[in-house]
């Protein structure tokens, strides 16, 4: 088990009466980060043609791009998590930003493809900002407060990339694209001393050393599942390269679970992640992720494949921002209803807005309309999940925990672009001398993301009332 320190966190002044600025300084800044670094990670999706052109390189090493980002992600996030239990979840939040300033200027400065993927691997640490600052937003704001602050933070992942598309395509049209490197660059800069003086460091909750096997183990696992789901398409499902890692990710996971049983304190606590609450929160969070496709490449797509708009980038990305500011408006319900509720009532949301697309094809606001539900469940769903994470986790485990749950939904939508991506290269039709997906394949897609986000909802409905954690950050009432 994790060696703990018994420390009380003092809730801020006011916790009583309404809202303080004080309180709402610290979520808006912390709401911030989260929104600048999930703003970096939608960027380049709109301009990895013109990025392919620049930099003189062929589609597959563009790809190296996002992929060195997913990576290092996958990475970072439960590793910040732990050292922020360890050694102050500000101070880790600090470095998270700190790479996404330096990351973004390296890109900046990008003429050549092995630059940019060195800054894009840097940046690849900024995504761990995210649960540190939920865990940051659940302990320093009071019970009361911490529910919609938690609510508006999470949000801010699925703003961001609603956002970052048609900021990404108004670029792309009118400015040159290392435009988005500098954005993101000065965001960060100016979010690191605001986090700095405004954001107080809670008392630290975890002793002990850092587990370093359990890092290298579990880095080990996650790189080559996530490799092998990355790159399966390019290299061949049957190819040796893709069943090698596959291999080693099992192999690698598996070990990782007795070791962590024996480590005095694990990167993950595998008792407490055993738990039932736990459990059933990291994979439903695994399904929710994987239902969340992207809507700006379907009207982008010809009008003779059946389907397609022959809308440009620009108008692509604007058609996921109605999505955003639904994640944004009603994220605050989950704080309303009992967490596991939340996640319930936020899968269905999705399954809704999925299913409404495989019927509703006719009309680029039909398309809009289904995109915009599915967004209205993904802000509900997401602002859930760290509150189940809350409500079971100790406070010693806490910014490992959030962090961990980030991995499963990540997981869950590597799976998605991955079996997304052979059945749309499966089922296609030829318009203008090419082979693209066909309107049949996008139904079964949007099937199958229904599907999962219900899947999801069930094991929410499974999850034991979070009152029955008694040594959680924020035990029930």
């Amino acid at each position: 088990m994790t060696q703990t320190a018994d420390v009380a966190v003092p809730a801020p002044d006011g916790a009583a009466g309404p809202r303080s600025g004080r309180q709402l300084v610290i979520m808006l800044v912390i709401g911030i980060g989260a929104l600048l670094v999930s703003l970096t990670l939608a960027l380049l999706v709109p301009v990895i043609g013109e990025l392919t052109r620049d930099l003189h390189t062929t589609t597959g090493g563009a790809a190296w791009i996002l992929t060195s980002t997913l990576l290092v992600s996958a990475v970072a996030v439960p590793v910040y998590g732990r050292l922020g239990d360890l050694f102050g979840t500000r101070r880790m939040l600090l470095i998270a930003l700190s790479a996404l300033v330096v990351g973004s200027v390296v890109c900046g400065f990008a003429d050549n493809l092995a630059t940019m993927i060195v800054g894009r691997a840097v940046v690849g640490l900024a995504p761990a900002a995210v649960p540190l600052g939920i865990s940051l937003v659940g302990v320093a704001l009071p019970a009361e407060r911490a529910r919609s602050g938690i609510a508006v933070v999470s949000a801010m992942l699925g703003v961001g990339g609603a956002l970052g598309l048609p900021l990404a395509g108004l670029i792309a049209e009118y400015a040159d694209y290392h435009w988005l490197f500098w954005i993101c660059a000065i965001g960060g800069a100016l979010a690191l001393p605001a986090v700095r003086l405004l954001v107080p460091e809670p008392a630290r909750g975890a002793k002990g050393r850092y587990d370093i096997p359990g890092t290298l183990l579990l880095a080990g696992g996650v790189l080559a599942l996530l490799l092998a789901l990355s790159q399966g398409g390019s290299w061949g499902w049957g190819s040796a390269r893709v069943i090698g890692l596959f291999a080693a990710a099992v192999l690698l996971l598996v070990v990782f679970v007795p070791v962590e049983l024996r480590i005095t304190a694990p990167l993950v606590d595998m008792r407490t992640t055993a738990r039932p609450a736990l459990l059933l929160t990291n994979i439903a969070s695994l399904f929710v992720g994987f239902a969340l496709i992207g809507t700006a490449s379907y009207v982008e797509a010809p009008a003779a494949t059946g389907y397609g708009f022959g809308a440009s980038v620009l108008v692509g990305g604007l058609c996921m921002l109605p999505g955003g500011v639904g994640m944004l408006i009603f994220s605050p319900v989950s704080a309303r209803l009992e967490p596991r509720t939340a996640l319930a009532v936020g899968a269905v949301v999705i399954a809704a807005g999925f299913l409404s697309r495989i019927w509703l094809t006719g009309a680029l606001w039909q398309i809009i309309a289904g995109a915009g539900v599915a967004g209205v469940g993904t802000g509900i769903a997401y602002a859930a999940m760290p509150g189940l994470i809350i409500h079971a986790t100790p406070r010693s485990e806490l910014a490992a925990a959030n962090g961990l749950n980030t991995l499963f939904r990540s997981v869950g939508s590597s799976l998605a672009s991955a079996i997304g991506g052979a059945i749309l290269a499966g089922v296609t039709v030829r318009t203008g001398g090419y082979e693209l997906p066909s309107l049949t394949a996008y139904r079964i897609l949007f099937a199958v993301c229904a599907g999962a986000a219900l899947l999801g909802a069930v094991l929410a409905l499974l999850i034991p009332k979070h009152a029955e954690t008694a040594d959680a950050a924020m035990p029930g009432e």
